[in-house]
């Protein structure tokens, strides 16, 4: 894709290559040779100063090379998300129970018949915010 890509750009360019003036495309030409040879010198260059990179401090580690504190930085965010699902588990449940107790509560101490217990819409009933 990049390449295809490459090649149109070159084509479009070279479409007005024709057009410019003898001295201008002569330039152009001891330009990008020169670019060429800059970019010779800079990929025989690179493997060897790739080792050096990878062997600084911070970039080893980054791949891995840290010590038990950088495994434990890595596992540490997933602790605490669990431990706060575990939280925010408990709360709700916590919530649950405590809404329960206060309708088992308004029950034991409200004046009810009993067939108001067999009655269907007394569950709806209890559901209704009392005034």
């Amino acid at each position: 894709m990049q390449a295809r890509l490459a090649f149109r750009v070159a084509g479009r360019l070279s479409e007005g290559a024709d057009a410019l003036e003898a001295d201008l495309s002569e330039r152009l030409r001891f330009a990008r040779e020169k670019a060429l040879e800059r970019a010779r010198l800079a990929r025989a260059a690179a493997p060897a100063a790739a080792p050096a990179l990878v062997s600084s401090g911070s970039s080893a580690a980054l791949l891995g090379g840290g010590g038990w504190w950088v495994k434990l930085a890595s596992v540490l965010p997933l602790a605490v998300l669990a431990a706060g699902l575990l939280l925010i588990e408990h709360l709700h449940t916590q919530s649950q129970i405590a809404t329960a107790a206060d309708i088992d509560a308004e029950l034991l101490i409200d004046d009810l018949p009993p067939a108001a217990y067999t009655d269907p819409g007394f569950a709806e009933f209890l559901k209704t915010p009392s005034e």
